[in-house]
């Protein structure tokens, strides 16, 4: 009897042993930079590639006149339209215009958002209530809101927050929600057996572990604050509300200034992409990186 006691001690120890090995490794992984020649044919030289070949084909097209000129301009006059803003000093204007409205439209966005998703995740009569109006919400086109923001508010600032908060915030929320969905309910019983619970649960259990779905929801909240802002600014104009880039894409059709218009969608696309890649993905990648699923960045 003691020798199979002994046996099974002798056993356990080993389990444990071999545990706390794998413990060990897992955080032995060691987290190294990508080398910046690396990251430059990774990441920046396919993005440069691409554009190089839109531009040959967007080139060719033209050049092989498969349209009037004034239905699709060569890449050289879109280039002037560029430089003739840049020289008369409007394309920093234009461009802070419209990405300060967007930004702060989004941050009270995310004010509003953030407590009514956990509020909808947490608390079913709540999600039984308005959930379903959170999802018709989101379904529904942004440009859907400009004209009764334009009558409530007129035209001024306050009505293009209220067109992004109406078209972000629905988004944001539900992103909270699905990502509180997903958070392993042993997570929840830990936290409240360790005495988290109420607010100080929503903070260190579940906001950490529904970070993932959060985010997602959102880079659709920005993607949705942005669209928003420029159906605004394409409907709604007026000398006080300043010249943003819907406003210079609705002057370029106003104007049959073909050039204009492509250089307003350039640069509207230019923006999204920007936001994404300097705020979104480096936050996508923390997140990932910390919890073992991103080794190398």
């Amino acid at each position: 009897m003691a020798s199979t006691d002994t046996t099974s001690t002798a056993s356990k120890t080993d389990d444990l042993a071999g545990l706390e090995a794998g413990l060990d490794a897992l955080e032995a992984v060691q987290v190294t930079r990508t080398p910046v020649r690396e990251v430059l044919v990774k990441k920046v030289l396919p993005p440069l590639v691409a554009v190089a070949l839109v531009l040959l084909v967007w080139q060719v097209l033209v050049s092989a006149k498969v349209t009037d000129e004034y239905k699709l301009p060569a890449p050289s006059a879109v280039w002037d339209s560029l430089a003739t803003m840049w020289l008369q000093g409007t394309l920093f204007d234009v461009l802070w215009t419209s990405v300060s409205r967007a930004l702060l439209g989004f941050l009270m966005a995310l004010a509003i958002g953030t407590p009514l998703g956990l509020l909808v995740a947490r608390v079913r009569f709540v999600r039984a209530a308005i959930g379903p109006i959170l999802s018709g919400l989101q379904s529904l086109p942004s440009v859907a809101w400009v004209p009764p923001a334009v009558l409530w508010l007129g035209l001024q600032d306050s009505m293009m927050y209220t067109v992004i908060l109406l078209g972000a915030v629905p988004s944001i929320a539900n992103g909270l929600v699905a990502g509180v969905d997903q958070v392993p309910p042993l997570f929840l019983r830990a936290g409240r057996t360790l005495g988290a619970t109420g607010l100080r649960g929503a903070r260190h259990i579940v906001m950490p572990a529904a970070l993932p779905g959060y985010l997602a929801g959102l880079k659709q909240g920005w993607a949705f604050s942005w669209r928003s802002l420029m159906a605004a600014e394409i409907i709604a104009s007026s000398p006080e509300l300043g010249l943003g880039l819907g406003q210079l894409l609705e002057n370029g059709r106003n104007n049959i200034d073909m050039p204009g218009i492509f250089l307003a969608i350039i640069l509207i696309l230019v923006v999204g992409i920007a936001i994404d890649l300097l705020i979104f993905s480096p936050l996508e990648r923390s997140v990932l990186r910390s919890r073992g699923l991103l080794v190398k960045s």
